[in-house]
């Protein structure tokens, strides 16, 4: 079959329909997915194949698996699928309420517990239709190259010295201080600065590489150590963990303060002076213009602003 025959044949719901099979592993999950009956799912993979002249996914023990030229469909698909909804959605101009945009957000837990929720609640609530995708923020993501290639969208998070190469919006400042239980010694007696660097203290892992992260740098400039006990990729889940031990916890005052009433806990000042930290969201210039991604911004823009007026405890 020619090149241009080929090409007739393919549609962009095809398309859709190729990239959520092999991402999905499934028939049944991506018929889920699609809103469509199994069947339905089950004759386009048919022709998917006829028209790849390969079985694309293959079963695997109990499960399905991509072949390896299904694998190499995976990222063209996906670009093609972005493009289109790009050129489509800024062509018409960005009308959320009939939106079915899918944006996709990476951002760290840090900021504030209530943030993700309160922003997927807005977005849910300005464009129903649209679809939401929450990525992670690990030292071994690339997100920049991940902005670059149109993967997401926005990244959301608190950087000592934000990257250059990128768009920038800044969204708040918060005041450093420290998290720790009630019955920590330093809640009746304080603590001078040596006493603090003694202490033991949990820490996030850094989520991009060749960080120590926004204290801990600060601390270096400085000349000085803490004594770092815990190390964790679970930011949400530290105010436990300092709940029930001497750990010390140092970060915004605004995360901190969601928990101090629920958990038992005591926010103190930090014996160290550090700057403020500030939370920025990023976005590369591939999508400034764009009109669907420029809402978004402003949607996070004003969540941000909004979470200041919730009072403490509000989890």
């Amino acid at each position: 079959m020619r090149d241009q025959e080929l090409f007739d044949k393919i549609d962009l719901h095809l398309i859709r329909l190729l990239h959520t099979v092999l991402t999905e592993r499934s028939v049944s999950r991506a018929a889920i997915k699609l809103g469509m009956h199994q069947p339905a799912v089950s004759a386009a993979l048919k022709r998917l194949r006829m028209l790849a002249d390969d079985q694309l996914l293959v079963r695997s023990g109990s499960g399905m698996v991509p072949t390896v030229t299904g694998l190499r469909m995976i990222e063209p698909s996906a670009s093609i699928l972005r493009a289109a909804e790009m050129l489509f959605t800024d062509v018409r101009g960005f009308a959320p309420t009939t939106a079915r945009t899918t944006f996709r957000i990476a951002a760290s837990d840090y900021l504030d517990p209530l943030f993700l929720p309160t922003l997927v609640a807005r977005v849910k609530e300005q464009a129903p239709m649209a679809h939401l995708e929450i990525h992670p923020l690990y030292a071994s993501v690339d997100y920049r190259h991940q902005l670059a290639q149109g993967e997401i969208d926005v990244v959301i998070g608190n950087w000592p010295k934000p990257p250059d190469d990128l768009h920038m919006g800044r969204l708040l400042g918060d005041e450093v201080v420290c998290l720790v239980s009630k019955n920590h010694p330093a809640v009746r007696r304080g603590w001078d600065q040596d006493a603090w660097l003694k202490a033991e203290h949990v820490a996030p892992v850094p989520y991009y590489p060749g960080s120590l992260g926004m204290i801990d740098e600060h601390l270096e400039g400085l000349g000085l150590q803490r004594n770092i006990t815990v190390r964790t990729p679970y930011f949400a889940l530290i105010p436990s963990m300092v709940a029930s031990t001497l750990l010390v916890l140092t970060t915004g005052r605004q995360y901190c303060e969601r928990f101090v009433q629920r958990n038992g806990l005591v926010i103190l000042p930090s014996p160290v002076e550090f700057p403020r930290m500030m939370y920025y969201q990023l976005w590369h210039k591939r999508s400034h213009t764009s009109a669907a991604s420029r809402w978004l911004r402003d949607c996070i823009k004003t969540v941000a602003g909004d979470l200041k007026k919730l009072p403490e405890g509000s989890l």
